[in-house]
């Protein structure tokens, strides 16, 4: 596809200017050694521009056009109505350092979010602070950093994390200058209950886990675990990166977790492919409530404020109030859903085990006696001995219309292949998603080479991925 500059025509333009009917300005003399007349802009008609930009969006991949199956951090449908919430003018034009008498509705709104986020997670409190998961996790953790050092425990400088947690959890960790320890998983792909106990000691100062886990396991003894943790005055974080599995099934709060953030932007809406815009939201539990980041949304019975009086708070982790509209299309998803929430975990989880019982005989399935709950990890590795690996089943994907999983992580699996249909694709998708992969399986043992070549039918082909992160051509298009 040509560049907008190789569509460029000397003496073509875009727009065309009134009449000047003010005093003529000398804009050189007021930017001087920043004002240019030689920028190498394209000239080009209104239609030009429309055209080729809407062209170069009809080549994306994206959730209004394909099922964007990656694990762990997938894209949903995001309803509509979200958006018209959203872009209504009492919302979308407020000013952020707006008086708060001027502004009720808006903070009504958060207050009631966070309301419903205590009574789905079960916990104490909760900051819609955090801008992202990953903001939520480093937030979590400098709240516990506060609870031991309030009191005296300076010597509790470890965090313990399993061998399948994401990768931003040990990044959190050792930001906020923990010592990661790392906790491998057992047969059955939960947290290995022996290699744990022995790395549960006193300098322990919590541990991070994901449940359902990365590879879509429940972890059955998490209760157990709790209480082994707190036993030794260490805290559970719950990384709710896979809570849309659980939302109004289960209350993390009630198995004893500490802490939770929880993805505003899978569970409930607001797709961030892209990599933005997300929303971290962290409920805790009593323990943690004091050193919650400031402001708080709060309501005194005749008004709604933002509290700044939290005496041991760890101060503020975002300007202002966080991705205010992530939140509101948050809370437009959960009152859309209202009693009925539970059916966001129950559908996530049938699609889940009705994707897995599509393609479980196309790889090979690691857990084989362990039931899924909302992704699965399966491993292309039965196709290496044909040259073929995850990546390649991947890049195929591409060509039959189709977004691809993740790959190769997490680590503990080989060749993985990592999938989340998440609760709005229907059975039919999922049906049609299973039978691409069951054809690339096939063309794998046929003709392998094919799969090498692929993707043919995308802008970009086949590209040294290593090489295009550390080299990358920034063009403009």
């Amino acid at each position: 596809m040509e560049l907008i500059f190789e569509k460029s025509s000397p003496g073509r333009r875009g727009y065309h200017l009134p009449p000047l009917d003010v005093p003529e300005v000398d804009l050189k003399g007021y930017l001087g050694e920043f004002y240019r007349e030689d920028l190498p802009l394209p000239e080009v008609s209104q239609l030009d521009v429309v055209r080729h930009y809407t062209k170069l969006s009809q080549l994306n991949y994206a959730i209004d056009t394909t099922m964007v199956p990656l694990g762990s951090c997938t894209m949903k449908y995001n309803p509509r109505i979200n958006e018209e919430l959203v872009q209504m003018e009492g919302f979308r034009d407020v000013h952020p350092m707006a008086p708060e008498e001027t502004v009720q509705g808006t903070l009504q709104l958060l207050y009631q979010l966070k309301e419903l986020l205590k009574e789905l997670g079960g916990f104490a409190d909760v900051s819609l602070q955090p801008a992202a998961g990953a903001q939520g996790e480093f937030l979590g953790l400098l709240m516990i950093l506060a609870y031991h050092r309030d009191r005296g425990n300076h010597h509790k400088r470890k965090v313990l994390v399993p061998d399948t947690a994401h990768g931003t959890n040990p990044a959190s960790a050792a930001i906020c200058g923990f010592e990661v320890v790392t906790v491998k998983s057992n047969k059955d792909g939960e947290l290995d209950w022996d290699d744990f106990k022995s790395k549960l000691r006193d300098d322990v100062a919590c541990l991070m886990l994901t449940n359902p886990n990365t590879l879509g396991i429940f972890e059955r003894r998490i209760k157990q675990i709790a209480d082994a943790l707190h036993s030794m005055d260490a805290l559970l974080y719950m990384d709710g990166a896979n809570f849309n599995a659980l939302v109004g099934v289960a209350k993390p709060g009630d198995w004893g977790v500490d802490v939770m953030h929880f993805n505003l932007h899978k569970t409930f809406s607001t797709p961030h492919g892209g990599g933005g815009p997300g929303g971290g939201a962290v409920g805790v539990s009593e323990k943690l409530r004091p050193y919650l980041p400031v402001p708080q949304v709060e309501f005194d019975g005749e008004r709604y404020y933002l509290n700044w009086n939290i005496p041991k708070s760890v101060g503020k982790v975002l300007a202002f109030y966080g991705h205010t509209a992530v939140s509101l299309r948050a809370l437009a998803y959960i009152l859309s859903y209202g009693n009925n929430i539970d059916l966001v975990a129950k559908y996530a989880v049938l699609n889940a085990r009705y994707l897995h019982h599509l393609i479980k005989d196309l790889f090979v399935d690691p857990y084989p006696h362990v039931p899924r709950m909302h992704e699965m990890v399966l491993s292309a590795a039965n196709l290496n001995k044909y040259g073929v690996g995850a990546m390649d089943v991947a890049k195929a994907l591409l060509d039959m219309g189709f977004y691809a999983p993740t790959v190769y992580f997490p680590l503990t699996v080989k060749e993985a292949l990592m999938i989340e249909p998440t609760e709005t694709e229907s059975p039919q998708t999922l049906e049609a998603f299973a039978e691409a992969l069951r054809s690339i399986v096939r063309t794998a043992k046929e003709n392998p080479d094919a799969l090498k070549e692929a993707p043919k039918r995308t802008p970009v082909r086949r590209i040294k991925e290593a090489e295009a992160n550390r080299r990358p051509v920034l063009r403009a298009s």
